[in-house]
């Protein structure tokens, strides 16, 4: 397993691991699914966020805790407005709320991270972001982190170019492609349990695993999946440098 210092590129996540706007999407996607019939007991922020839609796009998300819990609503359309009636209603709902938010709230950087990507920029390492949301590029502009990144494939990427969603590693292949690095000599960093089962079966370097819900089970449940070290926050990652 190589070190993250020997990688040619780093591949980050974008929410929850650059961005601090994990919260912002579990509360939305909370709202949104709690006012659906038949939700009861309420959507949980922590354990149906982490296992059911953090990291996929809003349409896999809505489709995989509604079934979760027996729901069958009916798919829909893409232009379905927000709502209850179907998937795309439910999906379209969240992005309603969650621009809400974002416009409100604005967008927080994790600190650790912002000193993780100033080192690797200074070491020559090529780094990209990738997230399921449309909303990434304009995330990372708002937290100033932009210009660190060589490149960013967001879900405007993954509806152009029919990218399947995580845990699939199509996002984080076509990061590296854009990095000109292979994925044996890059690494990937995620929070989502999905992510990272994703940079395992991409074939990637290194898997590191941010644990940023901090349970008894959480850094478990991320090295089940497939990550190699799993570490609080980023800048624990500054230690081990050579």
């Amino acid at each position: 397993m190589p070190e993250l210092w020997g990688c040619q590129g780093v591949v980050f996540d974008t929410d929850g691991v650059i961005t601090d706007s994990a919260r912002a999407h579990a509360a939305a996607w909370k709202e949104a699914f709690d006012a659906v019939p038949g939700v009861d007991p309420p959507f949980d922020l922590v354990d149906e966020y982490r296992r059911h839609v953090d990291g996929k796009s809003r349409l896999d998300g809505a489709a995989a805790f509604l079934a979760a819990r027996g729901l069958d609503l009916p798919t829909g359309d893409p232009d379905d407005p927000p709502g209850t009636g179907t998937v795309h209603a439910v999906a379209a709902r969240k992005e309603e709320l969650f621009r809400r938010v974002l416009d409100e709230e604005g967008v927080d950087v994790y600190p650790g991270t912002v000193r993780l990507l100033l080192a690797l920029h200074g070491a020559n390492v090529r780094c990209a972001a990738i997230s399921s949301s449309r909303h990434a590029r304009d995330l990372l502009s708002r937290a100033g982190v932009r210009s660190l990144l060589q490149t960013v494939v967001d879900g405007n990427d993954v509806a152009r170019l029919g990218l399947p969603g995580k845990p699939d590693p199509a996002l984080f292949v076509e990061a590296a492609r854009r990095l000109v690095v292979p994925v044996e000599s890059a690494a990937v960093v995620e929070d989502a349990l999905a992510g990272v089962e994703a940079g395992r079966r991409g074939g990637f370097g290194l898997v590191v695993g941010v644990d940023r819900m901090d349970t008894p089970t959480s850094a478990h449940d991320l090295r089940e999946r497939g990550a190699d070290l799993v570490v609080g926050d980023l800048g624990e990652l500054l230690g081990a440098r050579r």
